[in-house]
């Protein structure tokens, strides 16, 4: 049996590199301050020291210059994983991301692939100030030629980490900051991947299901087992992956209940709740017994401090949403 470490999601991100550099000369790591700092987070703290600063390599505050320089050592053969701070960050960068990280392979007609891994910390509750707290995954899972993964747990974290790092297109790899510290998990110490593309049934149930990500998997579980004093019985699905969503996963949870919830972060218009909805409607139109519940951040920017808390759903408006399904 593999020894293991307990682990916090951050940690896991800096296990999940260090394990890939070890086996792997191709792999470099590139960001603003992620060398002699460790990163904001301290997500690379010591990789620098342990691997040297050709591979851990501390950039210019420039966000597309990031971007672009591991696209261009992806093409070049390299494994590149640029960090940028915060995911609102990344903005700056946009140009670089869909003009030509996603596009590579279909612009060479499979000529080139891009192996490289787009690390941002994302998602609000941290009380950070504007900018630093924005859900917009949904950006990213609308191009095409870009996968989209947002872990949940450390253990997801290191095998998804790992798994996108040896996937030979880009991945946009979300991690939510608000778990960053607020729970432990014991990872395998040695390489192992969590397939991109398949989602995890965190708690089986009969009467509806809840189909969630990131942050908001711990919330939607509490929801859950609350209710289930109430006899209602959850069925909770961690999605990982945004982009390719596991759509058999989804609609086959959703036969089985005939009723849905969707919890993000995100605001509702545009989210990936109604990307969800369309294909349950789409998929499994006959087995519905109540309209799909979307509960969701607002359609408005992330406000600051003491509204930040109302902002995020938390397992109180998780349980009504469940409840409106269930009631209807």
């Amino acid at each position: 049996m593999s020894e293991t470490q307990n682990l916090t999601l951050v940690q896991a991100v800096r296990d999940g590199l260090a394990t890939e550099m070890e086996l792997d000369d191709d792999v470099v790591a590139l960001g603003q301050d992620i060398g002699a700092n460790g990163g904001v987070f301290r997500a690379t703290q010591g990789l620098q020291d342990e691997f040297g600063e050709e591979r851990v390599i501390d950039t210019p505050l420039a966000e597309s210059g990031i971007i672009g320089s591991a696209v261009g050592l992806g093409v070049g053969g390299m494994k590149p994983v640029p960090e940028i701070q915060f995911s609102g960050f990344m903005y700056p960068g946009f140009d670089q991301i869909v003009s030509h990280m996603a596009r590579y392979r279909t612009r060479s007609r499979g000529r080139f692939s891009l192996p490289m891994v787009l690390r941002a910390p994302y998602g609000g509750g941290i009380r950070a100030p504007e900018h630093h707290s924005e859900s917009k995954e949904a950006f990213y899972a609308h191009e095409a030629g870009l996968k989209v993964v947002v872990p949940s747990t450390p253990h997801d974290t290191k095998g998804l980490l790992i798994s996108a790092i040896r996937d030979p297109d880009p991945v946009v790899f979300l991690e939510p900051k608000l778990i960053y510290r607020a729970f432990r998990e014991e990872v395998p110490e040695e390489a192992y991947e969590v397939p991109i593309g398949e989602a995890a049934v965190r708690r089986e149930g009969a009467d509806v299901s809840v189909f969630t990500y990131g942050a908001m998997t711990r919330p939607t579980l509490e929801a859950a087992e609350n209710l289930a004093e109430e006899g209602v019985d959850a069925e909770v699905v961690d999605l990982r992956t945004v982009s390719p969503l596991d759509r058999e996963a989804i609609v086959e949870s959703f036969k089985k209940t005939g009723r849905a919830v969707v919890v993000h972060e995100a605001p509702k218009s545009g989210g990936l709740a109604g990307e969800i909805t369309a294909l349950l409607q789409e998929e499994a139109l006959v087995y519905q017994e109540a309209p799909v519940k979307r509960v969701t951040g607002f359609d408005v920017p992330v406000p600051l401090y003491a509204m930040e808390d109302y902002y995020l759903p938390n397992a109180s408006r998780v349980e009504d949403g469940i409840r409106e399904a269930v009631e209807f």
